[in-house]
């Protein structure tokens, strides 16, 4: 026993986290008294904190079947994309127009003379504008839809970087494919394809039924081609990207995760070297 763990007065134990409290009960593993509140039960008798505290630095957190961490419903990346959505999308009525004209955040290639590294940021800053409150409505809606299910599965980090990639591969097939070079290009719905096709790629690898998710992409995708002022060519874009990517983290999700984000990094460089490639097409 430590002196440390008795009054020096009267030799009653005492708990070393709070020394005015007397603590009959011993930790189990360091044997040093312990306070109820300082208490958590074991399998036999009881813990301190501190012993808790240090036998959890070894313990292994929990992973899901895809890689990501255990956290349970937890969506906080959803919650923050729908939350910059509504941000940037209010600010275009309460900011002066000449702010959001100077960032120069939405992608018009031809009006700019071609995307390049001195607007490297567009691609992605325009995925999170909305050119309608129906629109906006629609792709947070989605977002909501299927980050609360995607998410927790994927984690936070697989699932920023699912939705990070299918807006850009949602840029690139704005911008490679015919009809889109004078457009404006804004909207979260390329990033939101490529959700739909993780969702897909997700059930298919967890044997759950995917008939739903298919009519979903294919009703979504056939609106695209026959309403006017959407871009299918975006759509198209990210519903690959998202395809390409989910199906790498099934693919490789028993070989760790170093190998997971070697092929995400390596989706996310092509997808850059398309970016550039497209805009120097833009600009000839």
């Amino acid at each position: 026993m430590s002196d440390a763990a008795n009054d020096t007065t009267t030799g009653v134990p005492v708990c070393p986290r709070h020394p005015d409290r007397e603590s009959w009960v011993r930790c189990q593993r360091c044997e040093r008294p312990a306070c109820p509140q300082c208490q958590r039960p074991a399998a036999v008798g009881v813990q301190c904190v501190d012993c808790v505290a240090e036998g959890n630095k070894g313990v292994r957190q929990g992973r899901t079947t895809l890689g990501g961490a255990v956290r349970g419903r937890d969506t906080l990346v959803t919650k923050v994309v729908i939350g910059l959505c509504v941000a940037l999308f209010a600010g275009q009525y309460v900011l002066p127009p000449e702010l959001y004209f100077h960032l120069q955040l939405v992608n018009v290639p031809a009006a700019y003379g071609g995307f390049g590294p001195d607007r490297w940021w567009q691609p992605l800053t325009s995925a999170f504008l909305h050119a309608s409150p129906l629109h906006l409505l629609f792709n947070t809606y989605a977002l909501w839809v299927t980050g609360q299910y995607l998410e927790p599965l994927l984690g936070r980090a697989r699932f920023t970087a699912l939705y990070v990639l299918s807006a850009l591969g949602g840029a690139v097939g704005a911008l490679l494919l015919p009809g889109t070079a004078n457009s404006v290009l804004v909207g979260a719905s390329g990033a939101v394809f490529g959700l739909f096709a993780a969702l897909l790629t997700v059930n298919r690898h967890l044997g759950r039924q995917t008939g739903q998710v298919v009519a979903l992409i294919a009703i979504n995708f056939v609106i695209g081609l026959l309403v006017a002022g959407v871009s299918w060519q975006a759509h198209l874009g990210g519903l690959v990207t998202g395809l390409v990517v989910s199906a790498l983290l099934v693919r490789t999700r028993r070989r760790g995760a170093p190998v997971q984000w070697a092929g995400v990094g390596a989706v996310a460089l092509v997808l850059l070297a398309l970016l550039v490639h497209a805009g120097s097409r833009t600009v000839l």
